[in-house]
């Protein structure tokens, strides 16, 4: 008799049930819902944190169990960003310009309308006319439909082209970078209509919201851990079935899998858009919290930090890239943000700030060359169990 998906993977009942656990914990202790514990700034960083993950369940998948080293993921979380970051500046704006322009003795047309939120928008890159790409921002939603379409179409287009040419290996993963590096340095020109350098700025005002941000805060805690339970499950679901044992066997011997009949550059496709539209959601969530997108959070170094905090945290194991993702950056909050003491050692001072790249590089070294299972393997020592999710 064949066991249940949760028989099959009982890490994820237990990783649901800590996640629920953790956003009641939040909630309760956070500054709009309960006693005021964890300031509003920290639940920011936490939900942050929940999205870092959420891209990290993504490189998992498509690192850890389709054995594509992809290093442009973070070019399909920018977008993402982007995407939902439109519709915040733009109805933002709106707001504030109707509001300045129904104080005037005439009301204002649309066209006069339209041209001061233009102006407001565009002013610091020297233009009032809003470009092509903004046609729907001012639906919300098609630019939610747009988070995903996006991300999706640009991985759909570059895997076609990489995977029917057969570029594997370390090949593919130049390529991607690559394209993330091209994307970033378009994004940077005044011309792309994003705001070149400046970026989207603002996007923690929600429209149309008057509450608090601690009680936004929460709220965007809330969404986070949901996206992130919903895909935890959707892709431990994907790699416990025939999907799984598929892309596993591309990555340990793609030759063997083509010969067997199946079409590995269809399955490869299906993993990178997936993990794409995956990315763009994660993106479309972080940012409102982050309060501000350019084109520095497309850089290519972001994709290689993904890497190494699936690296660390145990890739092929879900709960390790989880593990990874908020570890790193729970660590990187922690010490870049001043609340690290300095050490002084006499002759010289460790300031974290200056160190914690170099505290991350060598920890990456280390669990390479003496814990390849990442601390997720920790968890199969302790349960006798070295199994990544999805084998049976």
């Amino acid at each position: 008799m064949e066991r249940s998906f949760i028989a099959r993977n009982p890490s994820v009942l237990i990783f649901i049930s800590i996640l629920a656990l953790f956003t009641i914990g939040v909630t309760v202790l956070s500054e709009g819902f309960g006693i005021g514990v964890i300031s509003t700034s920290f639940v920011k960083t936490l939900g942050k944190t929940l999205c870092l993950c959420l891209i990290a369940i993504a490189m998992d998948l498509i690192w850890g169990y389709a054995g594509i080293l992809s290093l442009g993921h973070f070019a399909f979380f920018g977008l993402g960003g982007y995407m939902v970051g439109m519709w915040l500046m733009y109805e933002r704006t709106r707001q504030i310009v109707e509001t300045s322009l129904a104080e005037t003795a005439l009301p204002p047309t649309p066209k006069e309308i339209s041209t001061a939120i233009g102006n407001q928008i565009f002013g610091v890159v020297g233009s009032s006319e809003f470009p092509v790409i903004w046609a729907f921002a001012d639906s919300l939603a098609i630019q939610l439909a747009l988070v995903v379409l996006v991300p999706g179409l640009l991985a759909l287009i570059f895997g076609w082209l990489a995977f029917r040419s057969r570029v594997t290996g370390v090949y593919l993963s130049i390529l991607t970078q690559a394209m993330t590096l091209g994307l970033s340095l378009y994004l940077f020109q005044n011309a792309s209509g994003l705001r070149g350098n400046n970026g989207l700025s603002g996007l923690q005002n929600l429209p149309g919201v008057e509450a608090p941000q601690s009680v936004v805060s929460v709220w965007m805690f809330w969404i986070s851990a949901l996206a992130l339970g919903l895909a935890y499950l959707l892709v431990a679901w994907l790699v416990s079935g025939k999907f799984g044992s598929v892309i596993r066997g591309i990555r340990d011997s793609e030759a063997r899998v083509r010969f067997l009949g199946y079409s590995v550059e269809h399955y490869k496709l299906a993993v990178f858009t997936l993990t794409a539209c995956i990315a763009g959601i994660g993106g479309a969530l972080y940012y409102p919290q982050a309060g501000i997108i350019n084109p520095a959070e497309i850089a290519p170094i972001a994709s290689i930090y993904l890497a190494v905090w699936v690296a660390i945290g145990g890739r092929g194991r879900l709960y390790g890239a989880v593990i990874g993702a908020a570890f790193v950056s729970l660590a990187s909050s922690w010490l870049t943000g001043g609340q690290a003491p300095d050490i002084n050692l006499g002759f010289y001072t460790i300031k974290w700030v200056d160190w914690w790249l170099v505290l991350l590089g060598l920890s990456f070294v280390l669990v390479t060359l003496f814990a390849p299972k990442g601390i997720g393997g920790l968890f199969d020592l302790a349960t006798h169990n070295t199994k990544p999710e999805g084998k049976k």
